[in-house]
């Protein structure tokens, strides 16, 4: 049993008590959220496809904590220029547990 849901613009595929890492909530550790844009469900032997949504679908997750991703390092560089940048980015993550797709 599987459902697609749209979290903050991204999409991802969650299952009943996986764990995984979504975009910055707004949402203290060990409070639960509701994702209610449930784009598609499958039990494995029925397919629910929304059209954009499934109406009354919702998944619900607990929120384990607020962590950052490893960082990247953005360098640019024109040559003969003498024109060097190095900037780098740490994105924050948010990781929760799915409790319950219904």
């Amino acid at each position: 049993m599987f459902a697609v849901v749209e979290i903050q613009g991204q999409q991802f595929k969650l299952s009943k008590d996986e764990k995984h890492y979504v975009p910055r909530l707004k949402a203290e550790p060990e409070e639960e959220v509701t994702f209610d844009k449930v784009l598609l469900y499958s039990d494995g032997n029925e397919t629910k496809i929304g059209a954009p949504v499934i109406e009354g679908m919702k998944v619900t997750a607990k929120v384990l904590e607020h962590v950052k991703d490893d960082k990247v390092i953005v360098f640019k560089k024109k040559r003969r220029k003498s024109y060097k940048k190095k900037n780098t980015h740490r994105q924050r993550l948010t990781r929760i547990e799915i409790l319950n797709i219904s």
